[in-house]
């Protein structure tokens, strides 16, 4: 992803003083631009994408796993995902890898033999977590990340959800996405988000609730919320990338488990 931030800044500087920074016959996602020579020439950015190459760290220890258990339309849940997590692991995804789970405080019941949902939220809520559900299984790490901020990050969730798929995940038809959200395959995936929330020992009483390699403590809920990025930079036992210093802002926005 440090590729992708690399592209994203040189395409804005391009633009910013009339350079032409990539091709408009690119028809690839930005996280797919530097997946192949072909890739890279196609877009335009094949000079980006070896410097990027060149450059990028290569980490030699255990990354550092957080995950964050969240749902969609929660408002805390939502400005640290997109203004600390998923910052964050564009510039450390080296040494930190991301694990979302889009449940929350939902509670679930069996009738007739499918899973039905009832959000904290309301039915909108549902229907976020579940689409987000189904990006995460149905493209690679990267486009989910980056349609899920696109989500997040709107004023209307649900609203831009389409239009955010066209545009980080434009592999995926939107069809298949709500064949997913819609049938049996949504179903179980969201049926799994519940039962990894319900093992979370110890059991969250609110979210977001973050966990650092598998645990959650108040000690790392609290540093997590206050600079995620120095947390994952002290916890990473290689050696330390560059990237690693400064500061985040905090956010401490909860929706209680009630």
């Amino acid at each position: 992803m440090k590729a992708a931030l690399l592209l994203v800044l040189t395409v804005w500087f391009n633009v910013q003083y009339g350079g032409c920074a990539f091709s408009s016959s690119c028809s690839l996602p930005l996280s797919k631009w530097c997946s192949s020579l072909d890739s890279a020439i196609q877009c335009g950015v094949l000079k980006q994408c070896l410097l990027s190459n060149f450059t990028r760290y290569h980490h030699t220890g255990d990354q550092v796993n957080v995950g964050l258990y969240y749902e969609s339309l929660c408002p805390g849940c939502r400005m640290l995902l997109t203004q600390m997590l998923l910052p964050t692991w564009v510039l450390l995804n080296d040494i930190m890898s991301v694990t979302l789970v889009p449940y929350g405080n939902a509670q679930e019941k069996n009738v007739g033999g499918k899973y039905v949902f009832e959000c904290q939220h309301g039915e909108q809520e549902c229907l976020g977590n579940m689409i987000e559900t189904c990006l995460l299984n149905m493209t690679d790490a990267g486009s989910a990340y980056q349609t899920i901020y696109c989500m997040e990050s709107a004023n209307d969730v649900i609203g831009a959800a389409k239009s955010c798929v066209a545009l980080f995940s434009p592999q995926l038809k939107w069809e298949s996405i709500e064949s997913c959200v819609n049938g049996d395959q949504g179903n179980q995936l969201m049926h799994q988000n519940a039962l990894k929330t319900q093992a979370l020992n110890p059991p969250h009483n609110y979210v977001p609730w973050i966990t650092i390699n598998g645990v959650h403590t108040d000690d790392l809920q609290d540093k997590a919320s206050n600079s995620l990025f120095m947390l994952v930079c002290s916890m990473y036992k290689g050696p330390k990338p560059s990237a690693c210093g400064g500061s985040q802002r905090g956010f401490r926005s909860y929706s209680r488990n009630e």
